[in-house]
């Protein structure tokens, strides 16, 4: 059911100090900072050969980041996504398998612009997993 690993996300206290300390200390390409309101974070996209890695910092202050650096205040993994076809049918398949689709369940457009879902950490061994629909 899942594809590909599209992304690992870390959120960060200060994003314009993780953007320059990938970009100039490793050379890698990162994109410009863009807010995603509907989801409460600023993202930055490292990109690498085989996939990315996702910078994610508070916007706003009910930011589901802010409450991860609160308890995380160096930053951390916050998050992996894989890709899938068919993000409802994954969903329902999961559903019909016990597992907990995070929010009302209904997939929202993310940071590059497709649907996603998030599912629940304490049913994938501690690990918050988005499903991003390509």
């Amino acid at each position: 059911m899942i594809g590909k690993l599209n992304h690992v996300a870390i959120a960060v206290p200060d994003l314009a100090a993780a953007s320059a300390l990938y970009r100039d200390t490793l050379g890698a390409e990162i994109s410009a900072p863009l807010d995603l309101p509907e989801h409460g974070v600023t993202t930055v996209f490292v990109n690498l050969p085989n996939t990315k890695m996702e910078l994610l910092h508070p916007l706003g202050e009910n930011s589901p980041i802010a409450g991860f650096l609160a308890k995380n205040p160096a930053g951390g993994v916050h998050h992996v996504c894989f890709e899938v076809k068919d993000i409802r049918a994954a969903r329902d398949r999961l559903k019909a398998q016990g597992a907990r689709v995070l929010g009302d369940g209904e997939p929202k457009i993310g940071a590059h612009g497709k649907p996603v879902l998030f599912l629940h950490p304490k049913d994938f061994c501690g690990t918050l997993v988005e499903l991003e629909e390509v």
